[in-house]
């Protein structure tokens, strides 16, 4: 898939937006006991942000692994991302795959309340990587 760079601009504020979005969503899930979909929408936001960080640099994928991979190949690797951030992301997508698919996987407020902050601390990096490129295209 080729996209102009507005597209890839358009794309790129969609996504963040979303990610931001979806952060929120978190509080209510967490508020209502729903753990296994608060870690889910932590998982899908940091995702969002995570894939308009590879689209911005003209990076596509098309899968879950896909972004995970490319994203420490090139963003991890490199600095962008530190790598504990970096471990974070692998660790969330392996604990959103458990609560969703895996029998008997309950998640708990403490997960929760441990995850919740270094999800914001992922966007939050992201987005201000973002921040920088939409100024500087």
């Amino acid at each position: 898939m080729t996209l102009t760079d507005e597209q890839r601009v358009d794309i790129v504020k969609y996504r963040i937006e979303n990610a931001e979005s979806t952060l929120k969503e978190v509080l209510s899930h967490k508020e209502n006991g729903f753990y296994n979909t608060a870690v889910n929408r932590m998982y899908y936001a940091c995702y969002y942000a995570a894939s308009a960080l590879l689209i911005s640099a003209k990076i596509i994928v098309k899968s879950h692994e896909g972004v995970r991979q490319q994203l420490g190949m090139h963003f991890v690797q490199s600095g962008v991302i530190p790598p504990e951030l970096g471990r974070f992301y692998s660790r969330l997508f392996s604990k959103r795959s458990t609560g969703d698919y895996d029998d008997f996987v309950n998640h708990t407020l403490q997960t929760v309340e441990e995850l919740y902050p270094q999800a914001v601390l992922f966007v939050d990096v992201i987005k201000a990587y973002i921040d920088k490129w939409l100024k500087d295209s």
